[in-house]
């Protein structure tokens, strides 16, 4: 590992906005039936009569009408594919039960065969090493060149052999400012979506050397997109992407895409960096982000932070309120034994940690942020976190994170708090300070 820069080489592999057909965009929301239509007639005209579609969805931590978006892809291709499998794309979330997958896709229990007949719905079983089919390896010298020399390793392109067995892979999915990617969608949902544990720990750990706060919201290919477009390049079969621009928190749409998914993530993306970014001219003292109930633990409630680290002054302080909240991580408990420490703490210290699923040590620089670390002085992060959850305090503090007990939380006073900002249903939309003007020549 290589950590002396945080450069990088743009990808060869790219995507272009105008290559793809695109409803809507930052000014416009859409309503249901234009929306059905754009679906219908675009899969129509895709040449998928006979042809297995495996289908790629989110899981419930993205604000997404996927009872809308499914539900006219099933439409519109059942009866003329000669099979569909929708897989919901967890990374290494944890699984979704039955009744789960019910409310995702909006159905009454025990409804599924009869709003999606003839299709299956599974969760990506990324526990389980028979999910997974290896496509190839990317080369030590090629994930240098990608990763403009932080990173320097063969590894394997492992991938859920349901994208090997189908003969069209559709995705389906929204567009937000991503922490790791720049913004998310497109071939994210292959690698991490439904990717193998290597290439899952090798991006996430790409985006860590680099930063949240530095890639957060980055528009175009960053080096972590390049790294998961080489990866989706080794897939077989058409590659085709349904990418949507949704509001925050609802199931309204901006814009909705088709292409290529590295051309309908690129329209999408673009319409995400309109909507999805919102600017302050000062930095705030504290920030308390309301954290929606979509997530579940704090593995995923931590985008309340990292959407809003750049606006939060050095020495200040994000508290995460979620009271509905009684966990770390659902599905990775070495979080527990590592805790929460900035990026210079893992890579100083590195034969202590390289044995650590490396995707673990990503998640937990990215909720802690900017700091550094030396053996004078110890860590020493640029702003507090704290948790206000039903955690208890014992387990907050164990894994070094601040403490509050979430009763004692009066949004109302945060509110008129000249120094504090409140973000309401946080996770979605990144906060940053808007640059300065530059002087007047006069």
């Amino acid at each position: 590992m290589d950590t002396s820069s945080s450069g990088a080489a743009a990808s060869d592999v790219t995507g272009t906005a105008a290559a793809a057909d695109i409803l809507g965009g930052p000014d416009v929301t859409l309503d249901a039936e234009h929306v059905r239509d754009f679906v219908t007639t675009r899969l129509q005209g895709a040449d998928l009569t006979g042809r297995s579609v495996a289908v790629i969805v989110p899981d419930a931590t993205r604000s997404c009408p996927l009872p809308l978006l499914l539900g006219a892809v099933h439409d519109a291709l059942h009866g003329r594919a000669s099979r569909i499998t929708v897989v919901i794309a967890l990374g290494t979330h944890a699984a979704m039960s039955d009744t789960e997958i019910e409310r995702h896709l909006g159905v009454a229990p025990g409804g599924l065969a009869d709003r999606y007949p003839g299709a299956t719905i599974v969760n990506h079983e990324w526990w389980d090493p028979a999910t997974f089919e290896t496509l190839g390896t990317i080369g030590a010298d090629r994930l240098a060149e990608l990763s403009g020399g932080l990173l320097r390793r063969e590894i394997e392109v492992k991938i859920n052999r349901v994208v090997v067995d189908h003969d069209v892979t559709l995705i389906l999915g929204p567009v937000f400012p991503h922490e790791v990617v720049g913004f998310s969608g497109g071939t994210k949902y292959l690698f991490p979506g439904i990717a193998g544990q290597e290439i899952i720990d090798v991006s996430h750990w790409l985006g860590a050397l680099i930063t949240s706060a530095e890639i957060i919201g980055t528009r175009g290919t960053t080096p972590v997109r390049a790294l998961i477009n080489e990866a989706a390049a080794h897939v077989p079969g058409r590659l085709l992407a349904l990418c949507v621009v949704a509001r925050s928190g609802t199931g309204a749409l901006h814009s909705i895409a088709f292409g290529h998914p590295l051309d309908a993530w690129a329209a999408a993306s673009d319409v995400s960096a309109e909507v999805h970014v919102r600017y302050l001219t000062e930095p705030v003292r504290r920030v308390l982000s309301i954290i929606p109930e979509r997530y579940l633990d704090i593995w995923t409630a931590a985008k309340g932070f990292y959407k809003v680290e750049p606006i939060v002054a050095d020495g200040g302080e994000v508290v995460l309120y979620a009271p509905h909240i009684t966990e770390i991580s659902q599905t990775h408990p070495e979080i527990h034994e590592i805790g929460y420490h900035c990026r210079d703490y893992f890579v100083k210290q590195w034969n202590r940690f390289s044995s650590v699923h490396w995707g673990v040590l990503a998640h937990s620089t990215h909720l802690r942020g900017a700091g550094t670390y030396d053996e004078a002085h110890g860590e020493r992060c640029r702003v507090d976190v704290t948790l206000a959850t039903g955690i208890p305090e014992e387990v907050v503090r164990a894994v070094d994170l601040g403490y509050l007990d979430p009763a004692s939380v009066d949004v109302a006073a945060w509110e008129t708090d000249p120094e504090a900002l409140v973000v309401p249903q946080a996770g979605e939309v990144l906060l940053r300070l808007r640059p300065p003007l530059p002087p007047h020549p006069g």
